[in-house]
């Protein structure tokens, strides 16, 4: 398995300090996040999952903790749409240039609007897919939502509420994106 991928040559170009870890991807696995969090040894909440979903017909790019669901109505909210759904595995694979188990949010081949969940922003260091089934990069989340090949940079997601940004970008803060689970 190489272990240098678009992720990892888009992180290293960013300046990022990340760690490659590499486990025994499994395709049969009926929660794919949950399985790396398991043969990785962490918390499933630390190990973030890479979905690739639509809001309004348009392409977005969400990152959310493994041991999460994403709401579809917060999702659509977030990116101020009406409906969002998840996208068909073979356009996120046309769209991202990779395989479905192994998206990352960096180094797409095409940049989308990114959102990650706040939560996941409250941890030291997650575990977001390097680009390549059974491989994952570990880093702090606050770096992840600061390279530019992960975010553009009218999306990235930065603390606080909407404002104007140098060369009018518009971002947006970071959002509750998962369904809210008993207990919570």
């Amino acid at each position: 398995m190489s272990k240098s991928t678009r992720a990892t040559l888009a992180l290293t170009k960013a300046g990022a300090a990340f760690t490659v870890h590499t486990y025994d991807y499994d395709p049969s696995a009926d929660r794919i996040g949950m399985a790396a969090a398991e043969a990785l040894g962490e918390e499933p909440h630390r190990v973030l999952k890479t979905l690739m979903a639509e809001v309004d017909g348009k392409p977005v790019c969400v990152v959310v903790p493994s041991d999460r669901e994403v709401s579809m109505k917060k999702l659509a909210a977030a990116f101020h749409g009406k409906s969002a759904n998840m996208m068909k595995p073979a356009e996120a694979e046309r769209l991202t240039g990779y395989h479905v188990g192994g998206i990352s949010p960096f180094g797409q081949k095409k940049q989308v609007p990114t959102a990650i969940e706040e939560a996941a922003l409250a941890e030291p260091l997650v575990y977001i897919n390097g680009g390549q089934r059974g491989l994952q990069v570990r880093l702090a989340p606050d770096d992840a939502h600061g390279i530019e090949s992960c975010c553009r940079p009218a999306d990235r997601l930065i603390s606080g509420q909407f404002r104007q940004q140098s060369r009018k970008l518009r971002r947006i803060g970071p959002r509750q994106l998962c369904a809210d689970m008993p207990g919570d």
